[in-house]
């Protein structure tokens, strides 16, 4: 399901937390209410940690760095404190990289899913092969509505993703092919075309801010899948209503 809050005054959700498939970072320094929002959602899932942290000494966590399940990986500035809190906290397997790059803010610059990334056109090359390695994806250079940020005007999950406003029709179809999920060109916060900052997703919940209309939270449900048995189960669901759904006419033949 989709879910509203608020980080302090902020509806950009996606500012102060990163949220993948298997953890969550939260920045230091909110409100009870907008922690109690995550742990509504994902706090009695199982080996699934709600990180509290900060990163170069900053709250902007969502916007500095970039995971997926198989990974994190932080800029250059992250003190060595920080960087070994992460890698106590994150799950076991999940890699943990810091990344020198010129564009430093990774959360702007890199969407990725658990298969895929689009990355900055201009971003290095050694970071181009960092990003393969860790997040364990295929990376495409890309804009987004001839955006270079892609990090900050597409959001993506395994299921689905929205892209800016203005992206095209041809566009569309082009990163939807790329990324090898629907898409669909939409809006958060009552008309804002910023999604990374507006929102965080993975597989089963989406958060998004506070001002997010009836509207944006329907397309959002709706593109990401997350009214379908929503949760970290829904695989195995799926699994076991095929193995039913097989069953059934062998035993009403009988």
């Amino acid at each position: 399901m989709a879910v509203r809050g608020q980080f302090e005054n902020s509806n950009e959700v996606g500012v102060f937390s990163k949220l993948t498939n298997s953890y969550c970072l939260v920045a230091l320094g909110g409100s009870e209410s907008f922690y109690s929002v995550f742990e509504g959602e994902l706090g009695d899932i199982p080996n699934f940690p709600i990180i509290h942290c900060s990163i170069a000494g900053t709250r902007i966590i969502g916007r500095l760095c970039a995971g997926n399940r198989h990974g994190l990986l932080v800029p250059s500035t992250t003190t060595d404190g920080e960087l070994q809190f992460l890698r106590n906290s994150l799950p076991d397997g999940v890699k943990l990289q810091r990344v020198e790059e010129r564009l430093s803010a990774l959360g702007n610059v890199i969407a990725c899913n658990d298969y895929v990334a689009l990355v900055h056109p201009d971003l290095d090359r050694e970071t181009e092969e960092i990003i393969a390695d860790v997040l364990n994806v295929e990376v495409f250079r890309q804009t987004v509505a001839e955006h270079v940020l892609v990090g900050s005007y597409c959001q993506f999950s395994n299921q689905g993703g929205m892209v800016h406003p203005s992206t095209t029709v041809q566009d569309l179809e082009e990163l939807s092919s790329l990324l090898q999920v629907p898409l669909v060109a939409g809006t958060i916060n009552r008309g804002s075309d910023v999604l990374g900052a507006g929102m965080v997703v993975n597989d089963w919940v989406a958060f998004c801010g506070m001002d997010t209309t009836a509207t944006e939270l329907s397309v959002v449900e709706s593109i990401y899948k997350l009214n379908d048995a929503a949760g970290p189960g829904r695989v195995a669901n799926e699994m076991r209503d095929s193995l039913i759904d097989s069953v059934q006419p062998w035993t009403n033949n009988r």
